[in-house]
């Protein structure tokens, strides 16, 4: 009789482990990260990406948060908008950061499709429950003036009409600099791991202003 007290006692042990685990599990903040080859470390070293930056920042100021790096080099807003909602039904993210928009102008897509693929994710991810971050780009000059203000303007755009929170330009400081060069890859479109850094103290403040929100 004793043995089979014991072997009782550690069965509801076991269960109200088993119970309570998926409430701690859920209240790990997620961070899901959707973008192009800025957040697809594209030519540098793995875990030298400002994402990978990211995970360490967050372990460093200890903040439990688990991210999920869905970027691919070369994405599109399409690309993203069609692989969202498999990406929310399985991470269930609490934060999601869209990175994309910079191979739309680079194909010379119609300024108002990106505007559409940026506001359809950014609603399917507040239904889905998650804080949304834009992580915006700025074009070089040779593009045009005009159509380039029109497009940086889109993210803040969408940021206002869906009250999510917005990084006007995440190559801030790496991009717009006298020696910009130095910065990136031979190809001058990729920036380098030097840049890194830079890219992630971007993002940082907005992003742990919604991950304290919560």
């Amino acid at each position: 009789m004793e043995f089979w007290v014991l072997d009782r006692r550690q069965l509801i042990a076991a269960g109200l482990a088993a119970a309570y685990a998926p409430a701690a599990w859920a209240a790990t903040p997620v961070i899901l990260v959707v973008g192009d080859s800025l957040s697809a470390e594209y030519g540098l070293k793995r875990g030298s990406g400002w994402v990978a930056l990211l995970e360490q920042r967050l372990e460093r100021e200890k903040i439990a948060a688990r991210v999920v790096n869905a970027s691919i080099s070369g994405d599109t807003t399409s690309g993203g908008r069609s692989r969202l909602p498999a990406l929310l039904a399985q991470h269930k993210p609490t934060h999601v950061v869209i990175e994309l928009g910079g191979n739309d102008a680079l194909r010379g897509l119609p300024l108002g499709m990106t505007e559409n693929n940026l506001s359809a994710m950014t609603q399917a991810a507040q239904k889905a429950g998650a804080e949304v971050l834009l992580a915006g780009i700025q074009l070089p000059p040779n593009y045009g003036r005009d159509y380039g203000e029109r497009f940086a303007a889109l993210f803040e755009k969408v940021g206002r009409q869906h009250k999510a929170a917005v990084v006007p330009f995440i190559l801030k400081g790496v991009a717009d600099i006298p020696d910009a060069a130095r910065l990136f890859q031979p190809d001058r479109i990729h920036p380098t791991e030097e840049a890194q850094p830079q890219m992630l103290a971007n993002v940082w403040p907005e992003l742990v202003k919604l991950l304290r929100s919560k």
